[in-house]
Order: structure tokens, then sequence, then C-alpha cells
């Protein structure tokens, strides 16, 4: 199954290197949930702060069960401070 996966700020760097802005179509085991795509890619759990699935944002404690479906776009979000 192929989903396309988007990393901003910090995170950018566990993207593997042909992603191309900030983004990268991966192939993925089913099933997959979105708890699935951050194992994958190794994501530190404290580093995430916003997920969203296809533009939809995924409370924390729904991302173990929120399956992904082939197509899908994941989107992930470190926690960001700014004044």
């Amino acid at each position: 199954m192929q989903v396309t996966v988007k990393l901003y700020a910090s995170l950018v760097d566990y993207l593997p290197p042909e992603a191309r802005d900030y983004q990268v179509d991966m192939e993925f085991p089913v099933p997959l949930t979105l708890a699935g795509v951050v194992q994958r890619l190794k994501l530190p759990e404290d580093r995430i702060h916003l997920v969203l699935l296809n533009g939809v944002y995924v409370e924390p404690e729904a991302r173990m069960a929120t399956t992904v479906s082939d197509g899908d776009a994941v989107a992930i979000w470190p926690p960001i401070a700014g004044g």
C-alpha cells in the first residue's frame, strides 16, 4: 500500500533520502495505523505533536487505532514554539 508521508520542521531529518519538498510516497504493509507510520519512520514519540490524516487532525489517543488506507496522506509536525 502506498501512503504519502509529509514531515515538517525538525522531523524532516527522518525522511528517507529520496524525499522531495518535505514529503515522500512510501510503501507500507497492510494493515497500517498512524502509530505504525510513526514506528516505521522511527520518529521519537516525544517529538510528535500534530498529526493529520488526509488533512484531518487525529487526537493522540486515537492514533493507535486509526487506520491508514492506500493513497492516504499523513502529515506530522513536532511541537513548535514561537513568539
